[in-house]
């Protein structure tokens, strides 16, 4: 949308200057040829003289007017997305039965979420060996999504059931459920909200004592709206969100819901771990204290230690 406005604007200027500014200069030209010689001193003027030179100036100063509007009407073309590669930095061996739908790091120890009805989980891992040292299933009816840490607590979402759960982050133990409208996919959070997805292009940011909704942004990439987005995880003050059936992780501004910067993950996982339709790149984690970021997929066998690099 925004190529296609700017595209009408240029064409709108273009038009002005096509037909309004050589009318103009053809009434110069006439009046030029026209006009007897008068050598250095002025002559009477011609009858109607005084009115063409105002007309003159007056369609000249309209001309100025309807560029200088256009100019003004025409919106800024917004700067396109940063785009990084990667370059893997290590690998780390997941488990393939597990259908990653949310991923956590803290304190050095790997947290997961996983769906599928029968087989959600809640997890810890032992990121050296992939190892689950610690585990919880949750109610055959309940479709594991997203997870996020806030301080001793783990909050993990369901699908369709418009329920999360709340656990203590050592022992597991449920300690209550909460409501949020709609469906559930990615969780993450800021110094002070709760930040949900639910699969569209919308973000929602939750009071995480009541669970209502404080305010919402659409994500945007260049003015258009991104849709499926899925895993979320909180860096550094932006939002970091796989969107679901693509190899693109969007970095997003949380007060502004634009994508400031996209993540090219193509040609991480080899084609074998891709094989299952279902098998999409989704969990991302990151460990602040050492500046480490980890993503994995949906029953792939290994989690990617990642490092950005410009494309």
């Amino acid at each position: 949308m925004r190529n296609t406005r700017h595209g009408l604007a240029d064409s709108i200027c273009t038009s002005c200057f096509s037909f309004i500014v050589p009318a103009a200069g053809d009434l110069l030209s006439r009046r030029k040829k026209n006009k007897p010689h008068q050598g250095r001193c002025a002559a009477t003027p011609e009858p109607g003289q005084g009115v063409r030179r105002r007309w003159i100036g007056l369609s000249v100063a309209a001309v100025s007017l309807i560029v200088l509007g256009i100019a003004t009407w025409a919106p800024a073309r917004d700067p396109a997305p940063t785009v990084h590669g990667f370059e893997v930095v290590n690998t780390y061996t997941h488990d393939s039965h597990a259908f990653c739908q949310g991923l956590a790091f803290s304190k050095g120890v790997l947290y997961e979420g996983t769906g599928k009805y029968g087989k959600s989980t809640l997890r810890r891992v032992d990121l050296a060996t992939g190892e689950v040292l610690q585990q919880v299933q949750l109610d055959r009816n309940l479709f594991g999504e997203g997870i996020t840490i806030w301080d001793d607590r783990i909050y993990q979402l369901t699908w369709r059931s418009g329920v999360g759960i709340i656990y203590d982050k050592k022992t597991f133990a449920k300690l209550e459920t909460f409501r949020f409208r709609g469906e559930g996919w990615g969780l993450t959070h800021d110094e002070e909200h709760l930040i949900l997805s639910d699969g569209s292009s919308v973000l929602y940011f939750l009071n995480p004592t009541t669970f209502r909704e404080v305010r919402r942004v659409v994500v945007r990439d260049g003015g258009i709206p991104v849709a499926n987005l899925n895993e979320l995880e909180y860096v550094e003050g932006k939002i970091l969100a796989n969107v679901w059936g693509s190899d693109q992780i969007a970095r997003i501004a949380p007060e502004t819901g634009e994508v400031i910067a996209r993540i090219n993950l193509r040609g991480l996982a080899p084609p074998e771990t891709r094989r299952n339709p279902d098998a999409v790149l989704n969990g991302i984690a990151y460990d602040a204290k050492n500046q480490r970021l980890f993503v994995t997929g949906k029953n792939w066998p290994t989690l990617y230690e990642i490092r950005l690099k410009p494309l």
